[in-house]
């Protein structure tokens, strides 16, 4: 029960990362706020959290929407009275190179991928320093070090989330406010999953992943990522501030691929 009784709002919580995140903090003990645009999935994940026991409630809200992140934290507050913890979760992975990437599709990555983050925290603020502290997690992507040539305006926006981490830690820290980042790797998700059926892979490509993209022989799982995000999130972690951690199976810094 390493966060009984926090109140943790997960954006983009509905399917993915996300839940496999909001699902281990119920079980960790904390009081989960769903977030996402499916609806049917959103109740569903909350639903099973609390038939299983624990607290949690589904907000729904598009983060395209600048006035939607206060309204989120609202019913946050709302409901619970109080605010533990925002992890920024919700994120377009929409392709784009830079010839195909037009004004539209980078304002659409900007203002889900980073603006909305940005608000996020924003609007829980207050709480948090009414509250004598808080815990932020951004969910990022190893993209943010350079990506594929047809996720330019998502990397840049993972890039971005980079900054606004070691920022936001660094001016709020001294107010009990820790803001970490998670650089995501390669995850199995159903919509990964099916997004890469799309792009050409076969139905078994997940058992077909070379060693040299997993050497453990599987990519990572949304459990993976909630594992650490629970550390991250707990009293456990309390001195950690400003991190921004890569969650990969190999060093993407100097590593250099096999050639043959």
């Amino acid at each position: 029960m390493r966060l009984k009784d926090k109140v943790i709002l997960v954006t983009g919580s509905t399917t993915g990362i996300g839940e496999g995140m909001a699902r281990k903090f119920a079980q960790e003990g904390a009081r989960v706020v769903v977030h996402g645009l499916e609806e049917a999935a959103g109740r569903q994940v909350a639903g099973d959290i609390v038939r299983q026991g624990g607290q949690a409630i589904y907000v729904p809200g598009a983060l395209t929407d600048p006035a939607v992140p206060a309204q989120i934290i609202k019913s946050v507050i709302d409901h619970f009275g109080r605010i533990d913890g925002l992890v920024n979760n919700a994120a377009s992975t929409a392709r784009g190179s830079l010839t195909t990437t037009d004004v539209k599709l980078f304002d659409y990555l900007m203002a889900v991928n980073l603006r909305a983050p940005l608000l996020l925290i924003q609007a829980a603020l207050p709480h948090f320093l009414r509250q004598g502290g808080g815990r932020v997690l951004n969910i990022g992507s190893i993209n943010s070090y350079c990506g594929y040539r047809n996720l330019l305006p998502y990397s840049i926006s993972k890039a971005g989330l980079v900054t606004l981490t070691r920022n936001l830690a660094d001016a709020h820290g001294a107010e009990g406010i820790r803001v970490n980042l998670f650089n995501v790797g390669w995850t199995l998700t159903p919509n990964e999953y099916e997004l890469k059926k799309t792009e050409g892979l076969p139905e078994n490509w997940p058992s077909q992943v070379p060693k040299s993209t997993a050497p453990s022989g599987r990519i990572l799982s949304p459990e993976d990522i909630a594992w650490a995000a629970v550390y991250f999130l707990s009293d456990e972690a309390a001195l950690i501030n400003g991190a921004t951690l890569d969650l990969e199976q190999y060093p993407l810094i100097g590593r250099l691929r096999d050639k043959d």
